[in-house]
């Protein structure tokens, strides 16, 4: 008899940041191999409830960069099988000029709620056995870029967190990866200045930019028991950018 590859039926996922863009379009690729998806995002954020729908799920409220919201969500969402790190934000500038407030947002949003989110959560895999962690790093956590000192810190240290956290949970079961996107169009990308743009587009191989669903069909597969003997991968997904 024949299924479907990298099928979640019987899973439950969690999605931070998951109401736009690339978060959202994970959701609806979790749901649609099968898994049950919450979605969590910032109080006040309308597409949330409207996505939680789409995906049969619910929409759960809370700063994931604070470590009290953190845990208060995983306690919300319940038992989970799959957690995808994906809440992030940019505040591009010259580091010269970097406020202190620009580089810490940075860093607590797109790294330090990767920590909060995953220490509530593993306490649950572990004891089961079993689970999945996804994270969202970035091609510039891996080769740096002009005007993001603070995104390519929080990136890179992505990367290093998901090896670090994969060799201490391996044993329990539980699985580490991240997901190193190139240029993928959403809303966070379209303030990038056209020159930059086009840059980047005559150094990508497969001479296009990067769809949301390029990085969510690459979550299904790494949260599926098709991806039982990977962890603590770095998968980049840049079209031949950073060749």
């Amino acid at each position: 008899m024949l299924t479907e590859y990298a099928a979640l039926e019987g899973k439950r996922a969690l999605v931070t940041g998951g109401a736009r863009g690339i978060g959202r379009a994970i959701a609806l690729e979790l749901a649609g191999g099968g898994a049950e998806v919450l979605i969590s995002d910032l109080p006040g954020t309308d597409e949330a409830e409207a996505v939680a729908k789409e995906v049969g799920g619910a929409a759960l409220y809370g700063d994931v960069s604070n470590a009290a919201d953190a845990k208060r969500l995983i306690e919300q969402a319940g038992e989970l099988d799959i957690l995808v790190n994906n809440a992030g934000i940019t505040r591009d500038g010259l580091l010269v000029r970097m406020s202190d407030e620009d580089w810490q947002s940075v860093i607590d949003v797109n790294l330090s709620s990767a920590f909060f989110m995953s220490r509530a959560v593993l306490r649950g895999m572990m004891k089961r056995r079993s689970g999945s962690i996804v994270n969202l790093s970035s091609v510039v956590g891996l080769h740096g870029n002009l005007g993001q000192t603070n995104y390519s810190a929080s990136k890179a240290g992505i990367i290093g967190f998901t090896k670090s956290l994969a060799r201490e949970v391996g044993s329990r079961g539980v699985r580490v990866n991240a997901i190193a996107p190139g240029y993928i169009e959403t809303r966070l990308t379209d303030v990038i200045p056209e020159e930059i743009k086009q840059a980047m587009l005559k150094s990508t191989a497969l001479g296009r930019f990067g769809h949301p669903e390029d990085i969510a069909k690459a979550v299904r597969f790494l949260s599926s028991d098709e991806a039982s003997f990977i962890t603590g991968a770095v998968l980049v997904i840049d079209g031949g950018m950073g060749m």
